[in-house]
């Protein structure tokens, strides 16, 4: 049996960190003058992706090493000399003396996230409908995963639809990562993606697009994933989710637990 414990949330939590790190890699590296970069603080992963990026915060704060004044000012300086907002999402397992830490600094919470994971295993149930194809997208489908991941978001998040694609676009391109493409009719319909670091697949990319929602693309894409994971040898994969949302639903029907629930904290003004 695998713990949920602090050993757990380190795992976790530094692989999600490392695909992060990942992705703001790629971004320098594919537009230069972003400024995109990041640091590593008493072993929080500090991102700077773009003051508008949910890539902009940090990971792990408190949960590797202690976190002084010190570290908090060159974290903070950090973001600050960037214009961005300061962001840090936290472990319930990290240093108890972390919350009253970040309450007398001036933080509020605003955000919850339940954090989930599985063990991976070789004899994950295939998906049974042949309408439905899955596959890892060819080096020339970049653009076509990114607009299928970003018309997943119209219907909701409209005004986000060019930021997502060229977030898409971004994500599809970092080393690491698998980028999953769900198809039916030869037709691209949903989208997922596969980061895999130290034996844990982190799963996220998750978008379908309006027409094809509730036909089993997500579903067929999670299973693809998981014994695609199984491959490559991870233990572990893992996956966050608003909590009690349809999403953290199919994540349990699909043999996830809850490992505890994140929450991120912001620096008022």
């Amino acid at each position: 049996m695998i713990y949920s414990d602090r050993e757990l949330s380190k795992k976790l939590e530094r692989a999600e960190a490392r695909a992060n790190a990942d992705f703001v890699e790629t971004r320098a590296r594919l537009q230069p003058e972003s400024g995109a970069c990041w640091i590593d603080v008493a072993g929080a992963y500090a991102m700077f992706d773009g003051v508008e990026s949910p890539c902009t915060q940090t990971f792990g704060l408190g949960l590797f090493d202690e976190i002084g004044g010190e570290y908090f000012d060159r974290l903070e300086v950090f973001f600050m000399e960037r214009g961005a907002p300061v962001f840090h999402e936290v472990s319930p397992m990290a240093d108890p003396v972390l919350m009253p830490t970040l309450v007398e600094r001036g933080y509020r919470p605003i955000e919850l996230t339940s954090v989930m994971y599985r063990e991976v295993a070789d004899d994950t149930p295939e998906n049974k409908d042949s309408k439905i194809v899955t596959r890892v997208i060819n080096d020339d489908e970049v653009e076509t995963w990114a607009r299928t991941s970003a018309n997943g978001w119209v219907t909701e998040h409209e005004s986000l639809a060019d930021f997502m694609f060229n977030f898409g676009q971004v994500s599809a391109q970092c080393a690491g990562s698998y980028p999953w493409l769900a198809e039916i009719a030869s037709s691209p319909v949903a989208t997922g993606m596969m980061f895999v670091h130290e034996g844990i697949a982190v799963l996220a990319g998750a978008s379908t697009v309006p027409d094809a929602r509730n036909r089993g693309a997500q579903s067929a894409l999670l299973s693809a994933r998981l014994r695609f994971a199984a491959e490559k040898g991870c233990k572990l994969a893992m996956m966050g989710a608003s909590p009690g949302s349809q999403s953290q639903k199919n994540a349990q029907k699909n043999g996830f637990n809850i490992a505890y629930t994140r929450i991120k904290w912001k620096m008022t003004d």
